[in-house]
């Protein structure tokens, strides 16, 4: 017990350090995302409790003042300090800042992760470790069926550690082409080497239902406007219909038809947030028929119709981040 408050002490401590670092990089800037010399690394400010929708990309967020709650499909995710999240593949969510003021904003640690250094990593792992028995391959393989796209999870210290020297290499500038590429090699090994290993794992490992799924949400990405066929993209996945839509579900928490609609109703946000386009041609462009039922379907996404929208966020640039 008394090694566990030890334990929680230090992460308060490191959360705490982490929180000073950032808010030196931060202070005086907009709300949201802000980019790093690092080119990977980012961090996230937010002086007051708001609601983001944004499309989460594969990176670790690490909570170090503040709490949010992400609604992802049928599912609620909340996480706090000294809690971080993993997202494993492309996802589309609605977020809320729940704990945010100006003395005291929210504030956390994005590191964006690649696949070609998780692989490089995870393969050095698997060639120093025994070959697991078959009936601990057949246990890990059906784990990694079931594996959602984002997990919440309790940080620990050596990733802690690995955070807050990372951050620390930006008062160093001259450090970070040296040091950062191996503290970031050292925070995805911590990573795979962790409980939360498997999930990471799928996002590099070829022929896995996580990476066949993020190929198909790419290809999304690519043709959101057009009609979809469930049937040509079980096919791009090498996968049944039924059995495409299941792994589909799994991973994302919703339907490939609701996945492609939030994408929709995403980019049309954007098309008349950052090029003035009006509602309806927001709405052809991408892939509505009825600017009525474009309109019914954004309100209930967005909890305005999209003049109302739009006009809000002009005067609020808190609306993308992890």
């Amino acid at each position: 017990m008394k090694s566990q408050q030890t334990n929680q002490d230090s992460i308060a401590s490191y959360c705490a350090d982490l929180a000073a670092q950032i808010t030196k990089h931060t202070d005086g800037g907009n709300n949201g995302i802000h980019s790093t010399a690092i080119a990977q690394l980012e961090f996230l400010r937010d002086d007051a409790s708001t609601t983001v929708c944004s499309i989460y990309k594969p990176a670790i967020a690490i909570i170090v003042q503040g709490s949010k709650e992400i609604l992802l499909g049928e599912d609620t995710y909340r996480y706090g300090v000294g809690q971080f999240l993993i997202v494993s593949v492309e996802l589309p969510v609605r977020a809320f800042i729940v704990e945010a003021t100006p003395e005291t904003p929210f504030l956390g640690f994005l590191l964006n992760l690649s696949t070609a250094l998780l692989y490089e990593v995870d393969s050095q792992i698997q060639a120093a470790q025994p070959r697991p028995n078959p009936g601990m391959q057949l246990r890990l393989r059906a784990k990694a069926c079931s594996l959602r796209g984002l997990t919440v999870g309790e940080i620990d210290l050596s990733l802690m550690d690995c955070a807050l020297r990372l951050t620390r290499l930006l008062d160093t500038p001259q450090d970070i082409p040296f040091l950062a590429p191996a503290i970031v090699r050292e925070i995805n090994y911590r990573l795979l080497a962790s409980e939360y290993g498997e999930a990471i794992r799928q996002i590099a490992t070829s022929g896995s239902n996580m990476q066949r799924i993020s190929r198909v949400v790419k290809q999304f990405k690519t043709d959101f406007a057009q009609t979809l066929r469930i049937e040509t993209l079980a096919e791009q996945a090498n996968m049944s219909t039924s059995s495409f839509h299941r792994h589909f579900k799994a991973v994302t928490s919703m339907s490939p038809l609701q996945y492609q609609k939030q994408l929709r109703l995403l980019e049309a946000r954007r098309l008349m947030l950052a090029e003035d386009s009006d509602a309806t041609q927001a709405a052809y462009q991408v892939g509505y028929e009825s600017p009525s039922q474009f309109s019914r379907e954004y309100s209930r996404m967005f909890g305005a119709p999209p003049i109302q929208d739009i006009q809000r966020l002009r005067t609020d640039s808190s609306h993308t981040g992890h």
